[in-house]
């Protein structure tokens, strides 16, 4: 990953591998200060389900702009490069961890969002039957929970991190089977 900057941050974003929890600050913002330490802390204790980054609005300010930051601190987290949760002002450690569990767990509507803007990347759609998506969606949250990834629930689970891997959705191989099938394993997308 490149340095981020005013000019790629957008780009940059999109490369963590894990949503994005930013803390817009200011070295002179007191409440920064205050609440600067927090989310570190609560970013280590989180470590394994997001990346934390710091954005100095003073040396960023037209990605300050871009999301109309106007009061510090400002805290949004970005998934997939997109911004979808986020607050103003300083709060607390069990403040930040409510909201970042809520946002993190985000909702089928998101989630939705999220796989319709994948599969329209990459060439797919998502199946037109609202009943199997939901179906399929609820499973990879569940997963989520249970397992801190949206293991694809059509694949088993062996609980090697190293082998699991591969089924996160969306998956290389669903990708691969749509192209061969018209469809992925669970059918979620298709061609």
């Amino acid at each position: 990953m490149e340095k981020i900057t005013d000019q790629n941050f957008q780009t940059e974003i999109k490369k963590f591998g894990k949503p994005v929890l930013v803390d817009f600050f200011a070295e002179w913002c007191a409440p920064c200060g205050l609440i600067g330490p927090v989310l570190e802390r609560v970013a280590e204790k989180q470590k394994d389900k997001i990346d934390f980054l710091k954005i100095n609005v003073d040396e960023f300010p037209l990605v300050s702009q871009s999301f109309g930051i106007q009061s510090i601190p400002a805290v949004i987290l970005f998934k997939n490069g997109n911004p979808v949760s986020g607050f103003v002002g300083a709060q607390g450690e069990e403040a930040i961890n409510l909201w970042l569990e809520k946002a993190l767990s985000g909702g089928l509507e998101e989630l939705f969002l999220e796989y319709e803007a994948y599969a329209k990347e990459n060439g797919l759609r998502l199946n037109p039957d609202k009943e199997i998506v939901k179906k399929i969606l609820t499973g990879l949250l569940e997963n989520e929970k249970k397992y801190g990834k949206r293991y694809c629930p059509c694949r088993r689970v062996t609980g090697d991190l190293k082998e699991d891997e591969k089924n996160i959705c969306p998956c290389k191989a669903g990708l691969e089977e749509a192209e061969k099938a018209g469809h992925c394993l669970c059918t979620l997308f298709v061609k």
